[in-house]
């Protein structure tokens, strides 16, 4: 039978997900299926986010992989613990370095923009902390995906065609490895097409084995020294033993009687914090959805211009977390919204393609897992016979000293990945997060006042049409985004831009538990390969 994956004449349908011993939510399916095989076998929600975050490596490279950065929010034991696991730029990223390859910016692909994997430390963390299974056990079945193959599915696809269209334009040989890797055949594989990664499968085994140490100091961190060195990158061996993640406190803001909680800077958690704290020093939403829509708008890109002007390594920032979170600070920027779009600026309040997972077991423990490689594959480097494909992070960088995420060796860039938590009275209601490069913070505006303030169940909060602020007045909307609501934005100044497709409005999950009944309750991404399974 002959049919077209990415045809849809009608629209579907998906229920929210009930559970009560456990729950997990990802972009693809196999990668849920891997995390509830892993809860059934005795494992916690963390052991099952960190098989998952494997898996995926596997069955979406096309957004994350070995190369990747991390962060997490865990809640296990009645508390609330964040991991930041990205990784710095090398000690041989100046800004006099780049500029002698002949650069005014870092480059989006190739070797310059390469920053230190943080994810495989990250589960290495995780698994030492938290976890209640063995480190092998947890990545046997991506490893075992990764040999034996599976059918590729129809989102990851597509977006795997469009990388091998972008890395085309290329003609340097420190591309060939990714298309030897991921494009064999000179296409992305198909949508049903069947693909295994036998070297994805043993460099995931030498992690599993070594517990993170091949990667960071054995042959594997020796075989990517060894290629960029050859090819003229920055990144060393040295950068890659020196790495660890960080465990950080989260940080939050109050809406609508929950605490939203982020990873502090360098995430980009922030600007979602500060939008809604911006709303919630609105008041109460009423019953015109215009109004409802211009005013979520207007806080996101007020939060956005702050963002974009100030985040980088929290120890760096100036002005600090606190003061752009502050009470007074907020009010005076809500101020700003009035009838009309602004053409927003930053204020100052100084005085003088990534994959989103969530999981939750029936001891209501539940974790917000985010990794990514940013900007699809990353930076289009594979490094030969290994399947680690290298990030692109380090192009967020500015070469401007007057920048606040100006370059420097051995820091962070601003981050846009982003795991999400809901609390309420100290009890947890559960991890969300939506994942998609500058989309996400603008993502977690949308879903939580979905939940929160339109009293949306989790998946109907993720059906909902998304719109996404790019610059100035302009605000790109779904195509299915509803034409007289459009129409209402435009003429208070916005400038409505209806796209032809979804993929760039994020792509998210959501699992909240009832801290009476510990009854599960998620939902998944529509825009996705994605499932959520209930145990």
């Amino acid at each position: 039978m002959k049919y077209d994956a990415h045809y849809y004449p009608s629209a579907s349908r998906r229920m929210v997900t009930f559970g009560s011993r456990g729950m997990v939510a990802t972009s693809q399916a196999l990668g849920s299926q891997v995390g509830m095989q892993i809860l059934q076998q005795g494992g916690n929600a963390v052991d099952a986010a960190i098989a998952v975050a494997a898996a995926l490596t596997v069955v979406e490279p096309n957004s994350n992989g070995l190369g990747s950065d991390a962060f997490a929010i865990v809640w296990v034991n009645g508390k609330l613990h964040g991991l930041n696991a990205s990784g710095p730029a090398p000690q041989a990223a100046t800004i006099e370095a780049i500029r002698a390859q002949g650069h005014d910016r870092i480059p989006d692909h190739g070797l310059l923009p390469v920053t230190v994997p943080g994810a495989p430390a990250a589960w290495v963390a995780l698994s030492e902390r938290f976890g209640k299974l063995s480190f092998a056990d947890l990545l046997a079945p991506a490893i075992a995906i990764a040999e034996s193959g599976f059918p590729v599915s129809p989102v990851v696809s597509q977006l795997w065609e469009e990388a091998c269209a972008d890395y085309r334009r290329y003609d340097d040989d420190v591309f060939k490895p990714w298309f030897a890797t991921f494009a064999p055949k000179d296409r992305a594989p198909r949508p049903g097409e069947r693909w295994s990664a036998p070297d994805h499968a043993r460099t995931l085994r030498a992690i599993a084995e070594s517990h993170g140490r091949a990667l960071y100091q054995g042959e594997l961190a020796e075989r990517i020294d060894a290629f960029i060195r050859e090819h003229g990158g920055l990144l060393r061996r040295e950068d890659l033993a020196a790495f660890q993640p960080e465990w950080v406190d989260p940080i939050s803001t109050r809406y609508r009687s929950h605490d939203i909680w982020e990873i502090p800077p360098n995430g980009s958690g922030l600007i979602a914090l500060q939008a809604l704290g911006i709303l919630e020093r609105l008041g109460e939403e009423g019953r015109d959805p215009v109004e409802t829509l211009h005013r979520r708008i207007e806080a996101t890109k007020l939060a956005y211009m702050d963002g974009k002007r100030y985040i980088t390594e929290r120890d760096a920032m100036q002005p600090s977390v606190e003061q752009l979170l502050a009470d007074d600070y907020l009010l005076a920027r809500a101020g700003l919204i009035g009838e009309q779009a602004l053409d927003p600026r930053h204020g100052n309040p100084i005085k003088g393609g990534t994959v989103y997972l969530a999981t939750a077991d029936g001891d209501g423990n539940m974790v917000s897992f985010i990794q990514s490689n940013y900007m699809g594959f990353g930076s289009g480097v594979v490094i030969p016979g290994t399947g680690i494909s290298l990030q692109n992070r380090g192009c967020s960088f500015s070469l401007d000293p007057e920048h606040a995420n100006v370059l420097a060796p051995g820091k962070r860039t601003y981050h846009t990945i982003i795991p999400g938590f809901i609390t309420r009275d100290d009890e947890a209601v559960g991890p969300f997060g939506v994942m998609g490069g500058y989309m996400q913070p603008q993502g977690h505006v949308q879903v939580i006042t979905a939940m929160l303030e339109d009293r949306l169940n989790p998946q109907a909060a993720l059906d909902l049409p998304r719109w996404k602020w790019t610059e100035g007045r302009t605000v790109e909307v779904e195509p299915h985004f509803p034409d007289h609501l459009a129409q209402a934005l435009a003429r208070r100044g916005h400038r409505i831009v209806k796209t032809t497709h979804s993929t760039g409005f994020g792509r998210g999950q959501i699992i909240l538990r009832d801290s009476s009944s510990g009854v599960l309750c998620g939902g998944t991404e529509p825009r996705s390969d994605s499932a959520v399974l209930p145990w």
